[in-house]
């Protein structure tokens, strides 16, 4: 297969057997994240990230690299960092301060964040600068709305300080409304994080298309979105592992193979 100009002129050397099966596996899943976020319309050129923490007492945690379109990443580019946004490994590319400053701040704190999705989609961030969020107008809303965070908007993230405040407004929830800027999920895998952000992507979507399609929306009796939340909470992961992320790792596979060199 013809590589792209951007990829001719860097010279990326394989990873497969030179890191341990389990980096490589996540190496794997990272990558068709990045494929996939491409796939789905959801990438902002190079500048939004997603993450994945390789385990051990480091916390080192692969992101992507900052010149590369999300349709070009591979297990082998991805870019091992420390909590100091310094590459791990002698690499030829560079990493986005601004992902490692939301990023690494997740990592830090939450042992269960393993994987972290940042967006910058339309969608998302007209939800985003919504005064009252994300509202319960459709059962994706529903199924995210309890596990749903905000953070308000401080400019483009490259203040360490930041973190703090990233980390305590998103506390123990798994999704958050970063205000006026997009959308994140957090995941103890690649592929819970990604559809998490997959439901609260739809969810969007379909409030702006409601909010401009009907002057008046029809609001789910009382306490249905609470039931509709719980069952949200149980029923994402048990989704993620058996059901819709091998699909959508297929999915990758059958879109370009070479993510996974």
């Amino acid at each position: 297969m013809e590589r792209t100009q951007a990829l001719q002129s860097v010279e990326i050397p394989s990873l497969a057997g030179k890191v341990s099966d389990e980096e490589w596996k996540l190496r794997i899943d990272l990558a068709a994240a990045y494929r996939l976020v491409a796939h789905y319309g959801w990438d902002d050129l190079i500048f939004t990230h997603l993450s994945v923490r390789i385990p051990g007492p480091e916390h080192h945690f692969l992101l992507n690299p900052y010149n590369l379109m999300f349709e070009e990443v591979t297990a082998s580019s991805l870019v091992k960092v420390d909590l100091h946004g310094s590459p791990v490994d002698p690499t030829p590319f560079i990493t986005n301060p601004a992902g490692f400053t939301i990023h690494s701040a997740i990592h830090m704190a939450r042992e269960d964040a393993q994987a972290v999705i940042h967006l910058h989609t339309p969608f998302g961030q007209a939800v985003a600068a919504h005064e009252e969020g994300l509202l319960p107008l459709t059962q994706t809303a529903m199924l995210i709305g309890g596990d749903l965070a905000f953070h308000d908007y401080e400019g483009v993230a490259t203040d360490l300080e930041e973190r703090e405040r990233i980390v305590a407004d998103l506390g123990s929830r798994n999704a958050m409304l970063l205000r006026n800027h997009g959308t994140l999920s957090v995941g103890e895998t690649v592929g819970e994080a990604f559809i998490r952000i997959y439901f609260l992507e739809r969810a969007c979507q379909a409030q702006v298309y409601a909010l401009s399609a009907a002057d008046q929306c029809n609001h789910p009796p009382q306490g249905t979105p609470e039931v509709a939340a719980q069952q949200g909470a149980a029923g994402l992961k048990v989704a993620a592992k058996l059901l819709a992320w091998p699909a959508l790792l297929r999915k990758a596979y059958r879109l370009d193979p070479e993510f996974a060199t």
